[in-house]
């Protein structure tokens, strides 16, 4: 299977509107982030979409994929559900609706934002989804999913672990009982904001160290990153051995 990170920043992407920090000056690709998503290609060759926020259009297009055949949502948040219109050609060219896998409060928010894509009469070129809520494990295209309960500040919101894998953005707690499912993974995708400064509703890089101690993963990639973590080389260089900073258009295989 393989993993591509679409997109690897924080709900403002990186640069930062108006910002001229070095961060958001640099020449350098890796320092260029979208809204935090990723693509999974399963052994069946099908395209699993995690979130699809507002750059959903221009990933696809710079990426060069074509097709997604299901979508998981972590949760309700515009940088994470806001891109859903833009699975129209998918919709028309399939024939079909695309299915959506979430929360029953992440769903009853996309149905409240997108009601156009749950009416009885659609207006012509309206998307349409089917919903599915999700609690516990679940397979689509002979693909397990295993959702994994986090705190975003004060909602509950979910990661997932697919394999030996396991993807989790806007992280700021993870239960004892959740790390369980955590531990000694050949990757761990993690959220990381900035380097200092507490921040309620995510980790920041001593957080994140912790956890890598505590959950011994085989690598560790970190996602959902803000300017202020610093420039892509200067601080990957400062993380420990087999922890990285994950890149718009890195792929993983596993």
């Amino acid at each position: 299977m393989k993993l591509k990170f679409l997109g690897t920043g924080t709900s403002q992407g990186v640069p930062v509107i108006g910002c001229h920090c070095e961060v958001c000056s640099s020449s350098n690709l890796q320092d260029k982030r979208f809204r935090s998503s990723v693509l999974i290609t399963t052994d069946t060759e099908k395209k699993i979409l995690i979130d699809c926020g507002p750059d959903f259009r221009m990933q696809m297009l710079e990426n060069k994929e074509e097709q997604i055949d299901a979508v998981l949502l972590t949760h309700e948040h515009n940088d994470h559900v806001i891109g859903l219109d833009d699975l129209r050609p998918l919709i028309f060219k399939n024939g079909k609706n695309i299915d959506l896998y979430a929360k029953k409060r992440v769903g009853d928010e996309v149905r409240s934002r997108f009601p156009y894509a749950f009416s009885d009469v659609k207006y012509p070129g309206a998307p349409s989804f089917n919903l599915h809520e999700i609690e516990k494990p679940f397979s689509i295209f002979k693909t397990e999913i295993i959702p994994i309960e986090v705190q975003h500040s004060k909602i509950s919101i979910f990661g997932f672990k697919i394999k030996n894998l396991a993807y989790i953005t806007d992280a700021s707690f993870i239960s004892d009982e959740e790390k369980v499912k955590l531990k000694n993974l050949d990757y761990l995708i993690v959220n990381c904001i900035r380097k200092e400064d507490y921040h309620p509703a995510h980790f920041i890089l001593p957080q994140v160290l912790e956890l890598f101690e505590e959950l011994k993963p085989t690598k560790m990639y970190l996602t959902h990153i803000s300017h202020h973590l610093g420039l892509h080389e200067g601080t990957e260089a400062q993380l420990p051995d087999n922890m990285f900073l994950a890149f718009d258009g890195l792929e993983l295989l596993f």
